[in-house]
């Protein structure tokens, strides 16, 4: 089931981000600006690739004003291709890191820095308000005064709804006594930062969106997915069985952990896009879920 032409985003079923309702199968920016030998990406194939997968069912979207390379943004390649935006379309974007014009990475943000954050995502973007913002954290230190700057931009009508990423169980909690929390964004997958399996089992309970980041490149992080992480004996052997790569069985996997999961996998290559829309009707049996989660 490597893909085809008529699948669609909404095979894996909807989830609400407050008062949005997404497809369960999302799109993340992040490689949309560099090819996968670090070289920068084709202006007009990063922009057909956004469109294709708005065409697919594809209606949220998760981006970064710190997604660029030197010839290259993410927000404003989504501004290019997407905009006027569709009516259904949720734009996700984090704040919190930075990088400086030549890339090189920043110390995070302050609390009085993340209102020009939010602004940067705004202007590249093209819109009054953005749709979702992910506060990204570094570490285990408290993270009210930052949460609580992005809360009162949120009450000044510049923010819809926030989320927080890379947190533990009792930041999530933290955030939570400031301002509704719709979503979590972790590292995980099936062989990959399992120490998560409470959060997303805490988020099922309180009625929060878990959305992993690197639930296909796993350990490769930012390189991407390595010939090492697709030969676990379980993960191919599931693959074979339903005709899939398993990349889409690791995609398969994560959506299976519970219906608020979401899945934001990125890729500026317009077949691994169809091929990644396509994981959202993989239905994995019980004993293959068993299988993997042993093997994980």
């Amino acid at each position: 089931m490597t893909g085809s032409d008529e699948v669609s985003a909404a095979s894996a079923g909807t989830w609400r981000l407050g008062d949005l309702t997404v497809n369960r199968i999302g799109f993340g920016a992040m490689r949309l600006t560099r090819n996968s030998d670090g070289g920068p990406s084709d202006r007009d194939r990063a922009v057909a690739v956004l469109r294709r997968a708005v065409e697919l069912g594809v209606n949220h979207i998760d981006t970064a004003a710190f997604y660029f390379s030197p010839l290259r943004s993410a927000n404003e390649l989504i501004n290019r291709a997407l905009a006027p935006y569709p009516e259904d379309l949720v734009i996700a974007t984090k704040v919190g890191p930075g990088r400086d014009p030549s890339g090189e990475w920043l110390p995070p943000a302050r609390p009085e820095q993340l209102r020009g954050q939010v602004e940067e995502n705004l202007r590249q973007l093209g819109r009054d308000h953005l749709d979702l913002v992910n506060l990204r954290v570094h570490g285990p230190e408290p993270i009210a005064e930052r949460f609580g700057v992005l809360a009162e931009l949120r009450d000044a009508g510049l923010i819809r709804h926030l989320g927080v990423s890379n947190v533990r169980p009792e930041q999530l909690a933290e955030a939570q006594t400031i301002a509704p929390v719709v979503c979590v964004q972790n590292p995980y997958g099936v062989d990959y930062r399992r120490s998560a399996d409470d959060l997303v089992r805490i988020c099922a309970e309180q009625g929060v969106a878990f959305v992993p980041f690197f639930a296909i490149a796993g350990a490769g992080r930012e390189a991407g997915a390595t010939a090492a992480g697709d030969s676990d004996v379980e993960l191919r052997a599931v693959a074979r069985a339903h005709g899939a790569t398993v990349a889409q069985v690791r995609l398969a996997w994560t959506l299976h952990r519970g219906p608020h999961v979401l899945a934001i996998p990125g890729t500026g290559n317009p077949e691994h896009l169809v091929a990644n829309v396509a994981a959202g009707a993989l239905r994995l049996s019980p004993d293959e879920l068993a299988r993997l989660d042993q093997a994980g």
